[in-house]
C-alpha cells in the first residue's frame, strides 16, 4: 500500500495540482491585499470616506454595549454582527481572480490551438521535364509524357 501511495503522490499531475494550489493560495493573498489597501480606499473615499471593512450590522450588542465605531470595536466586545462590508471585499476580490484566471486560461487555450496543416500542394513538377503541372494531372502538358499515378 505504501509503494502505491509513493508512486501516486509523484506523479507528475499530483506535484503539478500541489504547486498550483500553493501559488494559487500566494495569488489570492496579493489580491486580498489589492482589493483591501489599493481599490476600496479610493472608493470608499468616492463614496464620503467610507472604510469598507467597517461595514456591519449589530444584530446583539456586546459588553460594554454600544454603539460601535469600528468593526473590531463591536468584535473586541463581543457583540454579534453582520459584517457586509469584508464580504463586498471579498466579492470584489472573487471578481478580480476570476478575470485572472480567465485571461490566463484564454491565453493557454490560445497556445493550444491546433495548428493548421499547410495546403494540399496544388501542382507538382513534371519528372521527365521538370516543368510545373496540377497535381491531378495523368500527362505533361509541355513534354506530353504519360505520368505514373501517386
Amino acid at each position: 500500500m505504501f509503494k502505491e501511495f509513493k508512486e501516486f503522490a509523484v506523479r507528475g499531475n499530483v506535484v503539478d495540482m500541489a504547486v498550483g494550489i500553493i501559488i494559487g493560495a500566494a495569488f489570492g493573498t496579493i489580491i486580498k491585499s489589492l482589493v483591501a489597501d489599493i481599490i476600496m480606499p479610493p472608493i470608499g473615499l468616492l463614496l464620503g470616506n467610507v472604510d469598507f471593512a467597517n461595514l456591519f450590522i449589530l444584530l446583539k450588542p456586546g459588553n460594554p454595549a454600544g454603539p460601535y465605531l469600528a468593526l473590531a470595536e463591536a468584535q473586541k466586545a463581543g457583540a454579534v454582527t453582520l459584517n457586509y462590508g469584508a464580504f463586498i471585499n471579498t466579492i470584489i476580490s472573487f471578481v478580480i481572480v476570476a478575470f485572472a484566471v480567465f485571461f490566463l486560461i484564454r491565453s493557454i487555450n490560445r497556445l493550444k490551438k491546433p495548428q493548421e496543416a499547410p495546403a494540399a500542394a496544388a501542382t507538382k513538377e513534371c519528372p521527365y521535364c521538370l516543368s510545373t503541372i496540377p497535381v491531378k494531372a495523368t500527362r505533361c502538358a509541355h513534354c506530353t509524357s504519360e505520368l505514373k499515378a501517386a
